[in-house]
């Protein structure tokens, strides 16, 4: 065990540092950060003075190692738009960010398991039908429209809900979280639903294909040979050995949800760090960008890690393999 969490660990590590690598060479090949915060009218003596504060004048290996020093640090800079620390943006922004991005993730585990296992063991059912068509819908229409026609509906026909922004909320410390307050959790459930809706319908359609897999396997019929009732059969076994899969895919959609959120953050224009990065695009504010994606690839290899530690702990099939392996 031991050593199989110290070669996932190195393998993170050489993860970031090719991440790192690919957000420095965005200081070094796009845009020039001495014309963007100076601007047009600087003259070559200041700029010349700036180029040797950045340290743009040092050799490529001394830049890069800077900057992975103050990349470890939690260190990005200045943004040339706000000209604020990179560090004090994300840290406003990314409540946001995660708050959006965990309710849309209990959303799509708390809708999309249940309706699963009831189109596997409903699979001839009206019902069960009209779910797997509707989940196509689900899959194939984009993330804006669907956040679009939401806010058609219950924002403006119906007028239920807000259409934008996060509303109030209530500071615990650094953090702002809207989840303690009544229009907070107004704001938030309509670019929830939307960021949820693609997950939601593809856990509900692996459910389903893994349990009816699972439902055909020699153990199954055994345990319906011994008498066991459906309710047993169903979820204490197929339930169970069908959710192995579901963790790495459930695990990796969050890290998706939380990296694309960018589309969902836009349309509400929830004040998260997808806007944030929208704005550092459009302006080529290359620390916020560079930033941005060291931060994505965290959570990303975060994630992941956690994932294989849980793959490794719920499949005893591993660590047979690996016991055996040893010996």
């Amino acid at each position: 065990m031991l050593a199989f969490v110290v070669r996932r660990i190195a393998q993170a590590a050489l993860v970031m540092l090719v991440v790192a690598f690919i957000a420095f060479a965005l200081f070094q090949y796009v845009g020039d950060p001495v014309l963007s915060m100076l601007g047009q009218d600087a003259t070559p003596e200041q700029r010349a003075e700036l180029r040797r504060d950045l340290g743009l004048d040092d050799p490529f290996y001394l830049q890069f190692a800077h900057f992975l020093g103050n990349a470890a640090q939690g260190d990005f800079g200045l943004s040339y738009r706000q000209g604020r620390k990179v560090s004090t943006l994300i840290r406003e922004r990314f409540p946001a960010t995660l708050e959006l991005s965990f309710a849309a993730a209990l959303l799509a585990l708390a809708i999309g398991v249940p309706l699963g296992v009831y189109t596997a063991l409903r699979r001839r059912g009206v019902l069960s039908n009209l779910l797997l068509a509707a989940s196509l819908v689900g899959v194939s229409l984009p993330t804006f429209l669907i956040g679009i026609f939401l806010i058609l509906l219950f924002a403006v026909v119906l007028g239920w809900l807000p259409s934008y922004g996060r509303g109030e909320t209530v500071a615990i410390g650094w953090w702002t979280t809207g989840l303690l307050t009544r229009e907070g959790l107004a704001h938030l459930v309509l670019p929830a639903v939307t960021l949820a809706l693609f997950q939601m319908t593809l856990i509900m359609r692996l459910i389903r294909s893994e349990m009816l897999e699972v439902l055909r396997t020699d153990y199954i019929k055994f345990a319906r040979a011994r008498g066991l009732p459906d309710r047993a059969v169903h979820f204490g076994h197929a339930l169970k050995n069908t959710l192995v899969p579901v963790i790495t895919i459930a695990g990796l959609q969050l890290g998706g949800i939380i990296a694309f959120a960018i589309v969902t953050e836009t349309v509400f224009q929830w004040p998260g760090m997808g806007l944030l990065f929208i704005q550092a695009v459009q302006f080529a504010d290359i620390p916020i960008m560079a930033a941005y994606l060291c931060l994505i690839a965290l959570v990303f290899v975060t994630i992941n890690l956690v994932v294989d530690l849980l793959y490794f702990a719920v499949d005893p099939r591993l660590r047979a393999d690996r016991g055996a392996a040893a010996h």
